[in-house]
């Protein structure tokens, strides 16, 4: 698994989000964004995770952030999951994780003694300029968004 790490520019990525709408980093050319991977919709870390970052949404976006959920489920699961918590960000679709690729987060993890490849679960705090400004590779899934704003 090669991470990027701070001060590396972003790698330029295609993806849909949940509703199919097409989504690429230059579409945030010229804001902050914060891209966080997650292994799975729907189960309890990444919930908890994605939950933080929407009930902050405000927050962020007054520190001038956009945010983009990324994991390799499909544009019905991610539908289901954005709706169910009605978050109000979009969640990406990266069913071939090519996006996921990109900003190295696919590797081998290791869980409840077993291994497997799978998507560790990082967050990229991007800038203006598309340079990746901070990486979170310990994410605490309760103070997501403070570890973004320090």
């Amino acid at each position: 698994m090669t991470t990027l790490k701070a001060g590396d520019k972003a790698p330029e990525f295609n993806s849909v989000d949940q509703e199919g709408n097409a989504i690429s980093l230059t579409d945030y050319k010229g804001k902050k964004l914060v891209v966080f991977f997650y292994p799975k919709a729907n189960t309890p870390t990444c919930t908890v995770e994605a939950c933080n970052l929407g009930d902050n949404y405000t927050t962020l976006q007054d520190a001038g952030y956009e945010i983009l959920g990324v994991s390799a489920d499909s544009q019905k699961r991610q539908q289901n999951f954005k709706n169910k918590f009605s978050f109000p960000y979009p969640l990406l679709a990266d069913v071939d994780k090519s996006v996921i690729e990109a900003f190295g987060v696919w590797g081998p993890k290791k869980f409840m003694g077993r291994e497997f490849d799978g998507i560790h679960r990082v967050t990229f705090v991007i800038d203006e300029n598309g340079i990746i400004e901070k990486v979170i590779d310990k994410v605490k899934a309760k103070i997501h968004s403070e570890q973004i704003l320090e």
